[in-house]
């Protein structure tokens, strides 16, 4: 490795340095205002945190909801401490994001919507034999907490006091609006 200079970290060009490493030091290197180093961070992640923003807010707003949880991870390096991994920690900035733009979109939406309407405005469509369901357009149309929830609990892998704690809720509800979501989607995505 060439010698870059006084004060200039250069990263191992050894591809076989764990993942979680290479984040490390490149969070540390962002936090100082590198943005090479934090290019990297975002290439490295950007697809787990636009998957869950799609999953979560619908293909319109997962874009900007990405860009904005970037946004908000380069501002708040500086707290990363590297006590966890730096994809869990961009993960809960994508989640904090993510539950904050539901919250706007629910305060400027219609609030009384009747739970089953965005599923009866779907086309009824047959399946031929064999063809694979389209859940992520299901899930898309579910009802705000059931989706939450459903994506927190059976996509992301969350349990249902990590869930009640970051919806604000109780577990209960979170147990409830599993169970309403996937309700929905059996009686949506039976033909």
């Amino acid at each position: 490795m060439e010698d870059a200079g006084p004060g200039v970290i250069e990263l191992p060009k050894d591809t076989s340095t764990p993942t979680a490493d290479r984040d490390v030091v490149d969070a540390t290197l962002a936090a100082s205002g590198d943005a090479q180093a934090f290019e990297r961070l975002y290439q490295t992640h950007v697809a787990r945190i636009h998957g869950l923003a799609r999953r979560m807010l619908g293909p319109d707003d997962a874009d900007e909801a990405t860009q904005d949880v970037f946004v908000r991870a380069w501002e708040k390096l500086g707290t990363f401490r590297g006590e966890s991994a730096f994809g869990t920690w961009l993960h809960r900035v994508a989640i904090n994001v993510v539950l904050g733009k539901r919250q706007k979109q629910a305060i400027r939406r219609d609030r009384f919507i009747d739970a089953d309407e965005p599923f009866e405005r779907l086309p009824a469509r047959t399946a031929p034999e064999g063809t694979s369901l389209d859940l992520e357009s299901a899930i898309e149309h579910l009802p705000k907490g059931a989706r939450q929830v459903f994506v927190l609990h059976d996509v992301e892998g969350y349990k249902h006091h990590e869930i009640a704690e970051m919806l604000g809720v109780t577990t209960g509800t979170s147990k409830a609006q599993l169970h309403r979501a996937r309700m929905t989607l059996r009686k949506h995505l039976d033909y």
